[in-house]
This record gives structure tokens, C-alpha cells and sequence, in this order.
């Protein structure tokens, strides 16, 4: 009776080759250049042919476990510690560990030797992880990187509950350099705003120098969105900035443009938001001071060589002068009493000089980001005081900060004497309640 034999692919045309042999239709070297082995493989494999024809080349170890396989010890262990520490939430349900980051944590943190592979198949095996379905690619058109460090960098907020609820929800601004894929700053803010990016712009320039440009979205910070503007010098403050600082600033057409930071804002959405979580980090303060050491870490698995190892970043000029530039700057006309308004407050320009020497005199009134303001005229500090404070109207803002400026409701702390009152109040309804049932009976 026949017996039925699986062989693969390979095992198969291993036989087509040693029939061909046996019949000495092909010489050894030639087949053993066929079939990428040395002659004297093919003479074991001839051996094997010739004694139990084709079920000799049929592997021995098929159908029993592998040798490297991992015990069960370590599967275990691995998916009790993936239970205990490292929650796994399947695709499209919530953002919490996966495969790729738990098997880090395992590795780095707890010492287990097994591959990503690996805890992903312990992970579907135990039901803590669903395979994702791939999604349908888009095609977008292929931008190669820019040649060296500094040459263009990518920069964008990511709002996002980075603290899951322990603190605010807040915005991350985040700087990558396009040549290498190395993050350069980390700046957790209330929101993105004009001051919030020239604090990460200082922060940034501080440690690695001026970048040839800047490449942003669309965002009023970086770009005039009104059309036919017919005043104004065509920048915004944070372009004026820039600017003064030889800094250009390119805006992308489209979010795939800058896909580099984008890519990026999701990574961080996921891993950043583990670490703080691990680390017991819940404030902006303490997720500022961290940033550094989770750069340096994120730079050590994701950062590329770029193709030149030329730094172009410039250092800070003496007359950078970056507390000054990077304020918030208008320019006003002085009147005949040397008064200006600015913000619906009116300053008193206060002199020794003659009066009429400023009279219709243009100054420039600079806002830092504690709302201190300076008056310059020609670079020079003129004293003031304030004349006269109008009432506040109605405040315009931008679609991305007016989650921030909506006043959120308070929570009542645990020892609020209302959680009491509360209490007492229901202690009363359940007497009340019992001694009803009571007459009743």
C-alpha cells in the first residue's frame, strides 16, 4: 500500500535533482551547485535516496518541538508580567502597551530573553492581543532626507491626555531633525501658543545652536492665514523671530509633507505616555525635567546616520539677545502727551527730555511671556506708567486653544464639607425611611 508522504517545497526539488543523479543524468557538482550544498551533502543526500527512495530526505525532526523553543517557564512568567505591569489593549480599543513595547520592558527591565515575535505569539495565544489587519497604503510622493544634522527640522504640537487623566490634558511640541530622525526637543505646554514654542525655541537653541530652517504646518503661529492682508509686515510674530535669528520657516502643504514628526507624535503617544505612567509622572514640571533622559533613549533605538556627518548647526551670535527677540513685539505711535495703548491699556511715556523731541515718535512695545512690558525706541528703554486700564471685551482665539480657554468644571475635593453634608443628608432620608416601616408594622 502507498504510503503518503509531505514534503515541502524544497524537499521536493531535492528530489527531482537525485533522481536525475541516480539515473546519472547529472553529475555530482553539478547538482550540487543546483541545489546550493557541498558534494559531499549531495552524496549524504544520494545515500539516504538510494535506501528509503524519497522518504529519506523527508527532515527526521518534522512534527517533534524545537530545540530553541522557549520553556514554560518562561511563557509564564512573560504573560503574568504582561498582565500584572504592562496592560495590553487590543488594536482600535484604547492606547496601552503592545507587543513591540512589552517586549522591551521584559527584556531591559525584567532580564527575559525572547524575541518580539515571541511575546507577540504569547499575547494572541492568551487573548491579550488581537493581529491587526493591514490597512490599504496610501501613495504619497517619496521626499528624500535632508543631507546633514540641522539642515531642516520638523516641529509640530501633539495634544494629548499624556498624563491619562493624573494631571490636565496638555500639548507636546516636538522637534526632529529631518536628515537623521533624531528628536532635538521635548516641551510639554498648557498649548501650542506664540510664547509656549519661543520657551522650546530657547530650550532648543540653547543646547544645539541656530537650524537652517524650521518645517510646520499651517498653524497662525508660523503663517499669515488671512488673505489679502493689506497691512502688517506679511510675518507673524513667532516668523518675525525667526527671522531676526536667520531661521527660515517652511510650511508643509499637506501633513504627509511632514510626515517624519507626524510618525513621531504617534510613537510618542504611545511609548512617552508608558514612561511617565511607569515613572509616576504627572505634572508638566517633572515631564520637562525627564524629557532630556527619554530623548537620549528614543535617539538610541529610532536615529539614523544621516548621509553627511557635518553638523550645519550656528552658534548664538553675542547680539542674540533671545529674551528680547523672542517677545512679543508691536509697533506703536506715540501722541502729543506721549501715550500709547496696547491691549486696551494706555501707558504714559515719562521723559526728562524735552516732550516734543518723542511727540509721533515710533516705539516698539515688547510682552514677555509674564506679561512684562517694555517700551524701546530705537533699542533704547523709555520709562512709563500706566495711565489707564480698559474694561476687557470679548477675547478672539484660535480653534486649537479654545479647549484651553474654556473654564473646566471643579471637582469637589474628597474632604469637602459638601461630601459630608451630603452624607449626613443621606443618613437622615435612610432613618427617616426605617422609622416610616416601622410604624407601618
Amino acid at each position: 500500500m502507498d504510503k503518503l508522504l509531505s514534503m515541502s517545497k524544497r524537499e521536493i526539488g531535492r528530489l527531482e535533482v537525485l533522481q536525475r543523479l541516480a539515473e546519472k543524468r547529472m553529475k555530482q557538482r553539478a547538482a550540487a551547485e543546483q541545489l546550493g550544498v557541498s558534494v559531499r551533502h549531495v552524496k549524504r543526500l544520494l545515500r539516504n535516496y538510494r535506501q528509503a527512495g524519497a522518504a529519506g530526505l523527508v527532515s527526521k525532526r518534522r512534527g517533534r518541538p524545537s530545540n530553541n523553543q522557549l520553556s514554560s517557564e518562561v511563557r509564564k512568567l512573560a504573560v503574568e508580567l504582561v498582565r500584572a505591569r504592562y496592560p495590553v489593549q487590543p488594536p482600535g480599543l484604547g492606547a496601552d502597551f503592545g507587543p513591540t513595547l512589552a517586549h522591551e520592558k521584559l527584556t531591559e527591565a525584567h532580564g527575559l530573553k525572547l524575541s518580539r515575535e515571541s511575546v507577540r505569539q504569547l499575547l494572541v495565544a492568551a487573548g491579550l492581543w488581537r493581529p491587526r489587519r493591514a490597512k490599504r497604503a496610501r501613495v504619497h510622493q517619496m521626499r528624500p532626507r535632508r543631507a546633514c544634522l540641522g539642515e531642516l527640522v520638523q516641529i509640530d504640537g501633539s495634544p494629548y491626555d499624556w498624563f491619562e487623566g493624573r494631571a490636565p490634558a496638555c500639548s507636546l511640541l516636538v522637534f526632529i531633525d529631518d536628515a537623521s530622525g533624531r528628536l532635538l526637543e521635548l516641551y510639554f505646554t498648557p498649548q501650542e501658543s506664540f510664547f509656549s514654542y519661543c520657551a522650546a525655541v530657547q530650550r532648543y537653541l540653547t543646547r544645539h545652536g541656530k537650524p537652517r530652517a524650521f518645517y510646520s504646518d499651517k498653524h497662525s503661529i508660523f503663517r499669515v492665514n488671512a488673505k489679502n492682508a493689506v497691512s502688517g509686515t506679511g510675518l507673524t510674530q513667532f516668523g518675525r523671530a525667526m527671522q531676526e535669528l536667520d531661521i527660515q520657516i517652511i510650511c508643509a502643504n499637506t501633513p504627509q509633507a511632514k510626515g517624519r514628526v507626524e510618525r513621531a507624535n504617534q510613537t510618542l503617544q504611545d511609548r512617552l505616555v508608558k514612561e511617565l505612567r511607569l515613572l509616576g509622572i504627572s505634572d508638566r514640571a517633572r515631564a520637562n525635567a525627564y524629557a532630556p533622559q527619554f530623548i537620549a533613549d528614543f535617539n538610541r533605538r529610532f536615529a539614523v546616520l544621516p548621509n553627511d556627518p557635518a553638523d550645519t548647526h550656528r552658534p548664538l551670535l553675542p547680539g542674540d539677545n533671545l529674551d528680547h527677540i523672542l517677545s512679543w513685539q508691536e509697533t506703536r505711535t506715540l501722541s502729543k502727551n506721549l501715550t500709547l495703548q496696547f491691549k486696551k491699556i494706555v501707558y504714559q511715556v515719562q521723559t526728562e527730555r524735552a516732550s516734543y523731541a518723542l511727540r509721533n515718535a515710533k516705539v516698539t512695545v515688547c510682552e514677555d511671556a509674564q506679561g512684562a512690558i517694555t517700551i524701546r525706541r530705537k533699542g533704547r528703554l523709555l520709562q512709563y506708567s500706566t495711565f489707564l486700564k480698559q474694561s476687557r471685551q470679548a477675547e478672539v482665539v484660535s480653534s486649537k486653544s479654545i479647549d484651553h480657554k474654556l473654564k473646566q468644571p471643579t471637582r469637589p475635593a474628597d474632604n469637602h464639607p459638601w461630601r459630608s453634608y451630603r452624607q449626613h443628608l443621606n443618613g437622615q432620608s435612610i432613618k427617616k425611611s426605617v422609622a416610616q416601616t416601622g410604624n407601618q408594622g
